[in-house]
């Protein structure tokens, strides 16, 4: 049986391990071209490529899946099966179409919530307190096809989006090693899914990233937490961007009697700025230009004065 894994980044890695481990043919990966990284911008292979090579796999980088070429090169490798784990791109119906076993995608939320591009920052967000991985039949639409499998996580206070991406990487390569073996052998009956459950979860947009101080402050703590590592939760001091990456979780609310992003207090215990329902305690922050630190670092050196209200340009 010849199987096409399409995936890009460490997500998808124990999912192209598991299919490696168990046996299957993988006859070829396909993953986004390689981007340039980092300050120097040093051309780097996407995770995804770099495991296949250690295996001998070939790969394959299309720019535009849709391509004639690129369809036809996948047709030449008569797959049986098409898995992906967030590859980037859509899969055209020519694509779609191939594989006698159809294509199946593991996707990182519990669907119909959170279809779209970034599942797990949303979920964390709008502060669920369960997750998990859907496999799915893929379809034309965004992640609108029939469910395969299911398995659930709990997203505990502890958790930001980059602890669940890994946690929800292993936990997808376990259901597609158990889920695999009945499905190809035909004893998977799939589930449609209900379409007016259905979330969208769009990728993370600069206007996104902005805290709102207005917000309720758990709100803001779901926000700063679901965009821990990537790519960062921010607000305004002095014009310049200052990231904020932790802070204490709310314990209640009550009036802080200033406007939302008003400074309380600076100190060794973190950074106190009122919100639309009481306050928040930032405890890790990267003012422009300068390394994320603790606020008990940050204070040693500077020191941001009662009284400044944060957000403003």
């Amino acid at each position: 049986m010849n199987i096409i894994f399409m995936g890009t980044p460490e997500f998808a890695v124990p999912s192209l391990q598991t299919l490696i481990a168990e046996g299957y043919n993988v006859v070829a990966v396909v993953s986004q071209p390689d981007r340039p990284k980092g300050r120097k911008r040093v051309l780097t292979p996407t995770p995804v490529k770099a495991e296949a090579e250690k295996h001998g796999i070939t790969v394959l980088q299309p720019e535009k899946l849709r391509s004639p070429e690129s369809v036809e090169r996948l047709r030449e490798l008569k797959p049986d099966l098409i898995v992906t784990a967030a590859y980037g791109q859509i899969l055209p119906k020519a694509v779609l179409d191939l594989p006698q076993h159809g294509c199946i995608n593991i996707h990182a939320s519990l669907l119909p919530k959170y279809r779209g591009g970034a599942p797990i920052h949303h979920a964390v967000i709008r502060g669920e307190s369960v997750t998990g991985v859907t496999i799915m039949y893929m379809a034309v639409g965004l992640d609108t096809g029939d469910m395969i499998a299911k398995v659930e996580l709990p997203i505990l206070d502890t958790d930001t989006t980059g602890t669940l991406f890994e946690k929800l990487s292993v936990a997808g390569a376990d259901l597609l090693k158990r889920t695999l073996p009945d499905l190809l052998a035909g004893r998977i009956e799939a589930v449609p899914q209900v379409e007016a459950e259905a979330i969208y979860s769009p990728n993370i947009s600069r206007e996104d990233e902005l805290l709102d101080w207005s917000r309720t402050s758990r709100e803001l703590w779901n926000h700063i937490r679901g965009l821990n590592p990537f790519p960062g939760a921010y607000t305004l001091w002095n014009g310049d961007v200052m990231k904020v990456w932790a802070a204490v979780k709310p314990s209640g609310s009550g009036a802080a009697g200033a406007a939302p992003g008003t400074v309380l207090s600076c100190s060794a215990q973190g950074l106190e700025v009122a919100t639309g329902d009481g306050s928040l305690l930032l405890t890790e922050i990267q003012p422009a230009g300068k390394k994320a630190m603790p606020v008990a670092e940050f204070v040693r050196g500077v020191q941001i004065p009662k009284g400044t209200v944060l957000g403003r340009d």
